[in-house]
């Protein structure tokens, strides 16, 4: 396989490791990390692997079950909330992401997969999301087939069924909020919040938010409304987030917050705000060579 053919792998393998781990700088370094192990190989050894695209595969899966096992100990002394690293719509641009994007890339998916153990997800996203069989699966987790099926099914009950794709009636709810948002109308915001709604901010102990989830359409909206009231400066921006409509504030021209939405039946069950400024840098970039472009 010449190197551009190697290369041409890394899409995936960084969609996969997205995926395992939550975190795209994380996976960027896996990827880095897999392909350096492939050209540390001896020229006879590399020139003997069959299948290199596997063989990067399964190296990158196990460096992040490796990476998951200790992630557990590092969130437990997380400040706050932990959530993934939210994707712009540009890390999403890429033809061989297209093939899987879907559910898996959205937040709430991730934020389920945070619940399974770190052999579960792996068995789950390369099986369910990525089509590998489980023979292959069980050369990553050192482990029987049957053993990998059924952590796979394990990890299939906590994921609840997929969402319908994402449409006009998702992004005008969005809109709608940013509306309300920006007027400060609470009550044009519970209207679009379901009355079980959930806020889950991350600030990682690196930017100021609420420290447990805030629970209640009503008391999601009296929070966001203050959120306005504490930062008058701030611009929202409608944006695609891990797939989704969703929402960034902006403040001097610079990515404060990047919001994700859970919406269904019309009303918006779940949101996650990520202001933790490590997992916005891709955001940031963003903005910047947009605007650079702009001129």
């Amino acid at each position: 396989m010449s190197d551009n053919d190697l290369m041409a792998e890394r899409p995936q393998l960084i969609g996969i490791a997205y995926r395992l781990l939550g975190s795209l700088s994380d996976a960027e370094d896996v990827v880095q990390e897999a392909y350096g192990r492939w050209y540390a190989l001896p020229g006879r050894q590399r020139e003997a692997i069959a299948k290199p695209g596997a063989w990067l595969t399964t190296v990158a899966s196990r460096i992040c079950l490796d990476l998951l096992g200790s992630a557990r100990v590092r969130r437990e002394r997380y400040t706050g909330e932990w959530l993934p690293e939210p994707l712009p719509s540009d890390c999403l641009a890429d033809p061989a992401e297209a093939l899987v994007l879907d559910e898996s890339v959205t937040m709430a998916f991730l934020v389920v997969c945070e619940s399974m153990t770190p052999a579960e997800r792996v068995a789950f996203v390369l099986h369910d999301v990525f089509g590998y069989p489980f023979a292959e699966v069980a050369a990553v987790l050192g482990r029987s087939a049957a053993a990998c099926r059924q952590l796979a099914t394990s990890a299939r009950r906590r994921v609840r069924p997929a969402p319908a794709p994402a449409g006009a009636g998702d992004a005008a709810v969005v809109r709608a909020f940013k509306a309300a948002w920006e007027a400060m109308d609470i009550a044009g915001l519970v209207g679009l919040l379901d009355p079980a709604a959930v806020a889950v901010a991350d600030g990682g102990g690196l930017a100021t938010t609420v420290p447990r989830p805030v629970v209640g359409g009503e008391n999601v909206a009296r929070y966001t409304v203050e959120i306005t009231r504490r930062i008058p400066a701030m611009t929202l921006v409608e944006r695609v987030v891990n797939g989704r409509p969703g929402l960034v504030a902006e403040r001097d021209g610079v990515v404060e917050s990047v919001l994700a939405f859970d919406v269904a039946d019309g009303v918006i069950r779940r949101i996650w705000g990520v202001r933790n400024p490590e997992k916005l840098r891709p955001w940031r970039a963003v903005v910047t060579e947009s605007r650079s472009t702009a001129r």
